[in-house]
């Protein structure tokens, strides 16, 4: 290796180890998110259907925030993982919780591996019509075979058995939302890994320009493909976490409403960056709630306003206003990564021990 690879390489591999630190913001927000277990005992009814809202965001920022892939039928694979979760427990052919997510996302995963190849072809006003109709057909094959799936009265007789043998799920939903958060957390590090990894940033230079990603030797479709793979696997654990904490599965996995309300709670969080989708799903329920104590007919008239609002005033003027406290942060941050090489023996330079 020459002398001008090496100083090349080990900044390529400095950058992308900087990129993988946790900053104190995004550690004071899982501290924050674990404290409310103990802090609002009373609402983990709420928070655990915000968590499962979340994950389901989060598999569409994949292909949206980080690929450009836009999908309105994110709903199939989240209905789809309901689905499977609930068979499974119901006929008891994989009766432990976790095992059956695991089955579930992988179940997703592989139908969304099988139609990825339809979303690649065409344009994004094709994909919109390809997404949406793969889970118009798959909500209508729920339909036509009652015998399996409980057709519009849905997936009934569902038994949900402890957390790993020892923890069952209670009325106050206690393990269901410790249990909701701790996927959640496990598959949001899993995904942040993915986006800033090598193969996260070959994503974000297709959503840029994938004409010049292939020139420079991106596999593109290839790409495309794991991670639109990856994101129904997300989507399907979401809908299985609904089913076991729930105890149900319906057609309204499927519906429209489902992947436009995810979509609406990507817009309202922000997209490209993770937090987006659990910041919009806190952000969308308590709203919802909220709006429809005061006017129970019109609170879709409110979130619209909400929306109106973002785009007139613009993200960026809305994301300054949190300016101060991302600079403390990153104040906070830099004195860290200061004294971290004096705790090692090293000097700031970097002459210590490679």
């Amino acid at each position: 290796m020459s002398s001008v690879s090496r100083p090349l390489s080990a900044e390529i591999a400095s950058r992308l180890i900087t990129r993988a630190r946790w900053s104190p913001l995004e550690i004071a927000f899982w501290i924050a998110a674990f404290a409310t277990i103990y802090l609002f005992p009373e609402h983990h009814l709420i928070l655990t259907e915000i968590v499962i809202w979340g994950l389901f965001a989060l598999s569409i920022d994949l292909i949206l925030g980080y690929a450009g892939i836009i999908s309105l039928g994110q709903a199939a694979f989240f209905g789809f993982g309901a689905y499977v979760a609930g068979l499974l427990a119901k006929h008891g052919i994989m009766t432990e919780p976790v095992l059956a997510l695991i089955a579930s996302g992988l179940a997703a995963a592989v139908l969304g591996f099988l139609t990825s190849f339809l979303v690649l072809r065409g344009s994004d006003l094709t994909r919109l019509m390809v997404t949406l109709g793969v889970a118009l057909v798959l909500r209508e094959l729920a339909n036509r075979f009652p015998q399996i799936t409980g057709g519009a009265d849905g997936l009934q007789g569902v038994t949900i058995d402890p957390v790993l043998g020892q923890f069952r799920f209670d009325l106050y939903g206690y393990t269901a939302y410790v249990y909701s958060l701790i996927v959640l957390f496990v598959l949001f590090v899993i995904a942040r890994r993915i986006v800033r990894s090598p193969f996260g940033l070959s994503l974000v230079a297709i959503k840029g320009n994938p004409l010049r990603s292939a020139a420079v030797g991106i596999a593109v479709n290839w790409r495309l493909v794991a991670i639109y793979t990856i994101a129904a696997a997300y989507a399907g654990i979401a809908g299985a976490l609904l089913t076991q904490t729930t105890a149900f599965a319906s057609l309204e996995g499927f519906a429209f409403d489902r992947s436009a309300d995810g979509l609406l709670v990507l817009i309202i969080g922000g997209t490209g960056y993770l937090y987006g989708g659990l910041i919009g799903a806190l952000i969308f329920r308590f709203a919802h709630d909220y709006l429809a104590s005061i006017t129970p007919q019109y609170w879709q008239f409110w979130i619209g306003l909400i929306l109106v609002i973002i785009v007139l005033v613009g993200r960026e003027r809305i994301g300054s206003w949190l300016d101060p406290v991302r600079t403390l942060a990153d104040r906070i941050g830099a004195w860290r990564a200061s004294r971290r090489p004096r705790a090692l023996g090293a000097t700031p330079e970097g002459g210590g021990q490679p």
